[in-house]
């Protein structure tokens, strides 16, 4: 999966919110690479990404939920950048 797509569907809080409706739409993420994984017990990984963003637990469900719907998912979230007036870099 690409580290933007990770980045931008980061479990925690910072992104998702405290609760549905909440969620923080996440821009200029594009060139956002991923420095170091940490294991988390022996359910899930942190992922330590370049922008200082290491606060998102990422369980095997979570990953595979990310995986399993990733066409579905990144096309929501361009449609939010448009609605909200935001274009990624590099695309027209």
């Amino acid at each position: 999966l690409p580290c933007e797509y990770l980045r931008v569907f980061s479990p925690s809080a910072e992104v998702q919110g405290h609760g549905p409706g909440q969620e923080v739409l996440q821009l200029n993420k594009e060139d956002v690479n991923i420095d170091r994984i940490d294991p988390v017990g022996n359910y899930a990984v942190c992922l330590h990404f370049d922008d200082g963003h290491n606060t998102g637990i990422y369980s095997w469900d979570t990953l595979y939920e990310l995986g399993a719907n990733h066409q579905h998912k990144w096309q929501q979230y361009l449609e939010r950048l448009e609605a909200a007036g935001h274009k990624r870099k590099g695309s027209n």
